[in-house]
């Protein structure tokens, strides 16, 4: 965990676009992405939000006022990984204002702070702590390769019975992928197809 105070937190951007992923797919939805990432996924979007003193910190207080500018109640905090810092206060505050709070994080450091709804992403890069994955609400495994199925199924099996089950391509692989992963849907219903709409639709 690397804020040394709760009360602020580096945040690389925040903006207010549809949720493009998972079980809230389509939803209005204001993102959060905090700086700090010590997992390094080879194949990140976002790395420039692995070093958390590049980015400013903001107070909780500003973080929710620029959240409350937009009609949406649904926060999303992502990051980097969003976990390495504590994230009581934040969640808090976004809850006294009314906003839903999903978290979307790897699960690989403590979890804190008060969610609605925990999308765990987890990754063989550094892998979840073992007591985050029975509180997952939604498992969404990106798949880059073959043996990423046999990997995703460990994982299927440690969550709870009620975790809804996703199979996202890599982005960069989507075209190989995807085909992939809809016939081992077919043959292994319990999943379903996560796509990265904001993409194909071109929103943040």
């Amino acid at each position: 965990m690397i804020t040394p105070n709760s009360n602020s937190l580096p945040v690389m951007e925040a903006f207010y676009t549809l949720q493009g992923e998972g079980y809230y797919q389509g939803r209005a939805a204001y993102f959060i992405r905090l700086g700090g990432c010590d997992v390094g996924c080879v194949w990140c979007d976002v790395k420039d939000s692995w070093d958390a003193d590049k980015h400013p910190k903001l107070t909780i207080e500003t973080i929710v006022e620029e959240a409350l500018k937009y009609p949406g109640r649904l926060a999303v905090i992502t990051g980097g990984e969003p976990l390495m810092h504590e994230l009581d206060a934040l969640t808090k505050a976004l809850q006294q204002a009314g906003f839903e709070t999903n978290i979307e994080t790897s699960g690989s450091s403590k979890l804190s702070g008060n969610w609605n709804w925990i999308c765990l992403s987890p990754k063989k890069f550094k892998a979840p702590l073992p007591a985050i994955v029975p509180l997952a609400n939604e498992l969404k495994v990106v798949v880059f390769n073959k043996h990423d199925f046999e990997w995703a199924e460990t994982y299927a099996n440690a969550v709870n019975e009620n975790c809804k089950l996703y199979l996202q391509p890599e982005w960069d692989k989507a075209a190989e992928i995807t085909p992939i992963i809809v016939a081992y849907i077919k043959a292994n219903p319990k999943w379903s197809l996560c796509l990265q709409i904001h993409k194909y639709i071109n929103v943040p």
